[in-house]
């Protein structure tokens, strides 16, 4: 039975406003509004580069590697690997293929960068690493030769295309190279792998994985003007931080069109951010996005900390910690995306950013210019030999950097790897101040 009082008018609906979840809508834009007075009035001398860390006590870690002295049976044939991808995801296919080779007691072939649509990079194996370096540091442990010999290739009219093309699962496990890979290597005396990005498990026994590491920490070094180039960005940006004992801070950045774009999350740009990002998707990923029945959720995906966070987000967190505006900071990434609207906050907190573009003249960088994976290798040595390195969003670039920093410096390397679902809560909290800042973000 159903009482009431007065009249009711079926009319009117009442709105029911839907709130969304606390961290699921990018308002850094607005805490840093809040925030910003406060921390332009912040005089604290405190210099969090030279305070925040110091190497526990203890034993230093130290590289088990060694290079073997023992010489080399006879080649069971040759291996010719195509390395797909990006710089370090050829670096990835690189320390496999020397893995494999080994393995299977092969020689392999320079591997073969192939032309990517993204990266657009056509730069070969010597445009990048040191060749003569990479085959004379592994002669002990992996045969390695530029070419295959005329009289094998002659069997195939002088064509890879004709040579036997293994299509390989993803992180298959070393054990499958022995039972399949093997068998028509011994019986063809040459094989193919392509692509070979990430087609070895990281599940692999210690000889295996000794070889990897050899071929990446020891083996790899990159070529003469890259190095130079690297090294000489290195030493200007210790010069430049000589306030603080030549110490300074590294940003691998991922805020280029394409990774906003992957990334479908949505920021603070409005109409003209989707109409770039769905051509962006488009143009990369054709009609990826756009199939039927695939529901793009972004406000979960922030949530679950899979968004990049933007120059602004950087700033914020890094001035939360401690670092102050006399930091050195060197940024390493590809173009931002709206880079003159999303870099101003950052530069506004980090007057003393730099870039390459800013260390080096044009004419230093344009033997670089036209090529991403060249560009991206300054980047990593300069990356490798800061104070702190701090990685925004995950990837090849900054796994490699943790591992090789660990390498070189006794496992006290300083990474600042954000927790991207806290931070999303965190940046979405209208209660916050600056004085309680460092605390929230939990880092003290």
């Amino acid at each position: 039975m159903l009482f009431y009082m007065g009249t009711v008018s079926f009319d009117v609906v009442p709105v029911i406003k839907h709130r969304p979840a606390v961290g699921s809508v990018y308002r850094s834009p607005q805490l840093y509004a809040k925030l910003r007075p406060e921390m332009d009035a912040d005089n604290s001398s405190t210099d969090a580069i030279l305070t925040i860390w110091k190497h526990p006590k203890g034993a230093e870690w130290r590289p088990c590697l060694s290079n073997s002295s023992e010489g080399l049976p006879e080649s069971n044939g040759y291996v010719y690997v195509e390395a797909n991808g990006g710089l370090n995801q050829q670096r990835t296919s690189i320390c496999n293929a020397v893995a494999v080779a080994g393995y299977l007691n092969a020689t392999l072939v320079i591997p073969n960068f192939h032309f990517h649509s993204i990266w657009r990079d056509p730069s070969k194996f010597t445009d990048i690493y040191d060749e003569d370096y990479f085959v004379s540091t592994l002669k002990n442990d992996v045969r390695i030769v530029n070419t295959i010999p005329e009289y094998i290739m002659e069997r195939f009219d002088h064509n890879m295309s004709n040579v036997y093309n293994f299509r390989i699962k993803a992180w298959s496990p070393i054990g499958y190279y022995k039972d399949a890979v093997l068998p028509k290597l011994l019986e063809e005396k040459v094989i193919r792998i392509s692509p070979f990005a990430n087609r070895l498990s990281f599940d692999a026994p210690p000889t295996v994985q000794r070889l990897r590491c050899l071929a990446n920490y020891q083996a790899l070094r990159f070529s003469n003007p890259v190095l130079t180039m690297g090294e000489t960005l290195v030493a200007r940006m210790k010069e430049r931080s000589a306030n603080s004992s030549g110490k300074y801070v590294s940003v691998h950045l991922r805020f280029e069109e394409d990774m906003v774009a992957f990334s479908c999350c949505i920021f603070d740009g409005g109409g003209k951010e989707k109409e770039d990002m769905d051509a962006a998707r488009e143009r990369g990923w054709k009609g990826k996005f756009t199939k039927r029945g695939r529901v793009i959720r972004p406000g979960a995906i922030r949530l679950n900390g899979k968004c990049p966070l933007t120059p602004l987000e950087v700033g914020l967190m890094l001035r939360g910690m401690g670092f102050d505006k006399s930091t050195f900071i060197f940024l390493a990434s590809g173009k931002i995306y709206d880079a003159e609207r999303n870099m101003a906050p950052l530069l506004e907190m980090f007057p003393l950013l730099q870039t390459k573009e800013m260390l080096a003249s044009q004419e230093e960088l344009a033997p670089f210019q036209n090529y991403s994976s060249r560009m991206a290798a300054i980047d990593y040595t300069v990356c490798l030999h800061s104070e702190v390195f701090v990685t925004t969003q995950g990837g090849n670039f900054p796994h490699f950097l943790l591992g090789h920093r660990r390498y070189l410096y006794g496992g006290h390397s300083q990474t600042i790897k954000p927790d991207k679902r806290k931070l999303a809560l965190l940046f979405d909290n209208p209660n916050i101040g600056y004085i309680n800042y460092p605390i929230a973000l939990g880092f003290f």
